[in-house]
């Protein structure tokens, strides 16, 4: 069963948190006496709880007095340190400083190729293997980095590759649309033109060949009604083939 990771936080359970103190508490002196004994050292633990009681340990004999007394000591010793001790521990720190720049500059002269003379043989072979070394990993990073760049314009070249497929392709669809949209209207001039020469060829034709009618006396019946004038049915003829023949 794995065991569920305790949430730290204040309790809000008053009897919950006086219990998980008292069980802390236990624990902590626990740690602190066996620090003690483990790594020989002196320990002292002051607690206080949320109700103002004090809960104290100590492994020394004399008890946590005498831990607090050497705390403040040392304590005292730090704050009152002579300005000539801190003077001096600056001064060996700047001397520290300033040896360890001359070596950095005395190794940059070296790999530069100056001041070889006084390294010796054993010296020599040493600079040799360090810059055979420095000169395989700088080459090794950059042919990574040229394999990195290859890699990166072979995706893009890919890419483009595809983007101007797909454009052709989207070319040929609106060629073959515009050939059809051609087509079509190339069919519909036919149509009318066609249409349009019929009508042409229909209205020569009948330009060409007009009715012409014949006026005939009509034949009256044996009785005492008197025949229409021949002028008027001539008349009557004449406005209907005019108006055939428009």
């Amino acid at each position: 069963m794995v065991r569920r990771k305790t949430v730290i936080e204040r309790i809000e359970d008053t009897t919950s948190r006086q219990v998980t103190f008292f069980k802390r508490k236990g624990g902590l002196f626990k740690k602190a006496r066996e620090l003690g004994v483990l790594c020989d050292a002196q320990v002292g633990i002051l607690l206080f709880s949320n109700t103002g009681r004090l809960y104290e340990y100590s492994n020394s004999t004399s008890g946590v007095n005498s831990i607090i007394e050497r705390y403040q000591k040392v304590k005292e010793g730090q704050q009152f340190m002579s300005a000539s001790a801190e003077a001096k521990l600056w001064k060996v720190e700047a001397n520290r400083l300033r040896q360890q720049l001359h070596n950095l500059q005395e190794d940059h002269r070296q790999l530069l190729g100056q001041n070889l003379p006084g390294l010796g043989l054993e010296g020599l072979k040493d600079l040799e293997n360090q810059l055979e070394t420095s000169i395989h990993n700088i080459r090794l990073t950059k042919d990574q980095l040229m394999i990195d760049e290859i890699e990166e314009l072979n995706k893009k070249e890919s890419l483009v590759h595809q983007e101007n497929t797909e454009l052709y392709k989207k070319l040929n669809i609106i060629r073959r649309q515009n050939l059809d949209l051609q087509n079509k209207l190339n069919g519909q001039v036919e149509v009318n033109e066609t249409i349009t020469s019929s009508s042409s060829q229909y209205n020569i034709a009948a330009r060409a060949d007009p009715v012409c009618l014949q006026v005939s006396h009509p034949h009256h019946a044996e009785r005492d009604e008197q025949p229409e004038s021949p002028t008027l049915w001539y008349g009557k003829v004449y406005i209907f083939s005019n108006l055939l023949c428009l």
